[in-house]
């Protein structure tokens, strides 16, 4: 198997490579690709020292799979020449998530949609791929009819322009220097910032409405209300979820915990052993925790969740969508 990474001198590239080496796939050769001040910089994968390139229109020739994680612009430009290399393509962008010849995958959940796409599969939302990782086994319980979230998203959802930020934010407070935001809207070192994405004509921001168009098509419920509020917190790393949800049946919170705790790539917490961001990092399971009745609606469940999003939320999950698709050949 060949496999090629557009986007490789990023985070999300980066950890695309790990997840490559630490997965069973039998690969031959991987290619590199990133912008052209990244060209000739090199990445480790197992015992190679691999050179990144830049993509030229013959680049993706003889290659099986290849992974995205670059911006909707690009994404679209370098398209027709992974369709012209017969190549399957793993989108980490959300320039086709939403198109109906495009599945949108979270292997968990519905892995099944990859196996009918037509040379494009499309990686969700990073805040939607935990949440619905988290709600998913209630679904199979009975229909989610409607969600209220709100996201606590790391500065590392914004790449490694984000992380340097906070960092830079913290030492020039700490140094009494001026503070002047250049990758958030506001001061992000110890603040929150309650805008992810562009403001909408509906006053709620394209992140926000990401996750309840993405979770319709996921989790196959076309008529899914979500109201999302997304909040960048000052967290290096992995981002949280506190989820209300209406379902259509009256759950036993006992089969709830049961079914959380049986599904694949999830872990669950009980009582007041509470996920936070910083356990779950660097790793691809789900935290799950905080599970209690709604005090409104007797069909309302209300829980918090937790998970990488470099890794689960965006380049693991691509990785195991071409473990998904080689599985079931």
């Amino acid at each position: 198997m060949k496999i090629g990474i557009i986007g490789a001198s990023g985070a999300v590239g980066r950890q695309m490579l790990v997840c490559l080496e630490e997965s069973d796939l039998q690969i031959d050769e991987i290619r590199l690709f990133a912008s052209p001040r990244s060209k000739g910089n090199v990445l480790k994968y197992k015992d190679q020292m691999i050179e990144m390139d830049v993509v030229e229109e013959d680049s993706f020739e003889g290659l099986d799979y290849v992974l995205g994680a670059v911006s909707n612009e690009l994404s679209k430009k370098y398209l027709p020449y992974i369709r012209k290399a017969n190549a399957v393509y793993v989108d980490n962008s959300s320039a086709f998530r939403l198109l109906d010849d495009v599945p949108l995958v979270v292997p968990e959940i519905n892995g099944e949609d990859a196996l009918k796409h037509n040379g494009v599969i499309a990686n969700p939302n990073c805040s939607t791929i935990i949440t619905m990782m988290a709600v998913a086994p209630i679904n199979r319980l009975s229909k989610i009819e409607n969600m209220v979230t709100t996201t606590y998203q790391a500065v590392s959802g914004a790449g490694n322009q984000g992380i340097e930020e906070l960092k830079d934010q913290i030492r020039q407070i700490d140094e009494n220097e001026k503070v002047e935001p250049k990758v958030f809207p506001k001061q992000i070192a110890y603040n929150c910032v309650a805008q992810i994405g562009s403001f909408l004509d509906n006053g709620y921001t394209t992140e926000e409405m990401k996750m309840m168009n993405e979770g319709r098509k996921i989790l196959h419920l076309p008529d899914l209300k979500v109201c999302c509020t997304c909040v960048r917190v000052p967290v290096y790393r992995s981002h949280s979820i506190a989820v209300r949800l209406v379902t259509k049946d009256v759950l036993d919170l006992s089969e709830v915990c049961k079914a959380i705790e049986s599904s694949k790539g999830l872990k669950l917490f009980v009582g007041e052993d509470i996920p936070a961001p910083l356990e779950t990092s660097d790793q691809n399971d789900v935290y799950v925790g905080r599970i209690r009745r709604d005090l409104i609606d007797e069909k309302g469940i209300s829980l918090w969740c937790c998970g990488d999003q470099i890794r689960k939320g965006a380049a693991a999950n691509a990785v195991q969508i071409i473990e998904y698709l080689e599985k079931h050949k």
